[in-house]
């Protein structure tokens, strides 16, 4: 056999390869980025239902608690801010404020043992209870998916291709600075 036949095979063999390579690494890097679209659209499911509840909640707590107007518009300026939120990033920080929000409301209605009495608030809070720990493990879902993908995008030789092919890092859902300081519990 010829020795230029055995460089072109072998330059063809090592062109296939490359090819391959960088076919599997952009394929990897699509799955890992619509995983992440796939559990931020999980997020966006519960934090809906979320949202929908809380109207039932201020209104139920309206009949109880009229001294607490402040409390109560704030709940509500958080909530159509968390559904107003165009971008990942607002929705992320305005659902912060929000579980803010909702802290504070459970805080009032601690003060009022006819609401806490009250079945109907009882069963809205259980839903919402519920709803929060579903969220919860949703962002951690979401987490894990952000974490994966952003490996791929940063380590060698994946961020290569990443990079030629213009893939983009996502935020991590993270709590606000508000909610990780420790609660001050005064008796």
């Amino acid at each position: 056999m010829p020795g230029w036949l055995i460089a072109l095979i072998i330059i063809v063999v090592i062109v296939v390869l490359v090819l391959s390579f960088v076919m599997g690494t952009y394929n990897e890097l699509v799955k890992l980025k619509n995983m992440v679209k796939d559990q931020w659209s999980q997020i966006e499911v519960l934090l809906k239902r979320r949202a929908d509840l809380i109207p039932n909640i201020v209104e139920t707590v309206k009949g109880y608690a009229k001294h607490e107007n402040e409390t109560l518009e704030a709940v509500i300026s958080a909530r159509n801010k968390a559904v107003s939120a165009t971008t990942t990033h607002d929705e992320m920080k305005a659902n912060g404020e929000l579980t803010q929000a909702l802290g504070r409301l459970f805080a009032v209605a601690e003060a009022y043992p006819d609401l806490k009495a009250n079945e109907n608030f009882n069963q809205l809070q259980s839903t919402l209870k519920e709803t929060e720990d579903k969220i919860a493990y949703a962002r951690q879902f979401y987490n894990d998916a952000v974490l994966s993908y952003k490996n791929k995008l940063e380590m060698f030789p994946s961020n290569i291709i990443a990079s030629m092919f213009n893939f983009k890092p996502e935020e991590f859902f993270e709590n606000a600075e508000a909610d990780r300081e420790v609660p001050k519990v005064q008796f």
